[in-house]
């Protein structure tokens, strides 16, 4: 059922995209574990309220949504509040954090995480924002991943959600080649 990484379309996410994204979402949540906690609503969980913008790759053979990602404001994120503590005179909101990254298990190997991720990436840097995020420590293959593309681990902090639960996560800040 995979396909090479050109036969992908990476595109801004509509609305119409939603049931799709939240597919995906699931089948990501049924085999990797993320998100941790699944949403009652996981459409809106995509739509964050301080979400700058967002991408889908979608399958060109099929139409399928295949991946996701979105770009916040960095004062949303652990990160964001991280990477501008370790300098004077930045503020959160001079980075942007890349979040709801994943890719359905059915288009792993194909590069998508990557394209995806690249796409956040260029995004905040044309918009003069320092890309950061953080990610759940736990989460193996995608602390692999902002290693293998060259993100900077800023330091490791526990969260606390708003359900109570504590949860380690590493915050990241993209290197220069990232």
């Amino acid at each position: 059922m995979a396909e090479g990484s050109g036969r992908f379309e990476i595109r801004r996410r509509w609305s119409g995209d939603l049931p799709g994204c939240v597919g995906a979402l699931a089948e990501v949540h049924r085999s990797d574990g993320y998100p941790v906690v699944w949403s009652a609503d996981p459409a809106r969980w995509l739509v964050e309220s301080d979400q700058l913008a967002s991408w889908v790759a979608v399958s060109a053979a099929t139409g399928e949504i295949a991946g996701h990602v979105a770009l916040n404001r960095g004062s949303g994120s652990s990160a964001g509040g991280v990477w501008a503590g370790l300098a004077e005179g930045r503020e959160p909101d001079g980075a942007g954090a890349v979040s709801r990254l994943y890719v359905a298990p059915a288009w792993w190997g194909n590069g998508l995480g990557e394209r995806l991720l690249a796409t956040a990436v260029g995004q905040a840097r044309a918009w003069g924002l320092r890309p950061v995020l953080d990610v759940v420590a736990e989460n193996e293959a995608a602390v692999a991943l902002y290693h293998r593309t060259g993100w900077e681990l800023l330091l490791t902090v526990d969260q606390t959600w708003s359900n109570g639960m504590t949860v380690t996560v590493h915050c990241f800040a993209a290197g220069d080649g990232a």
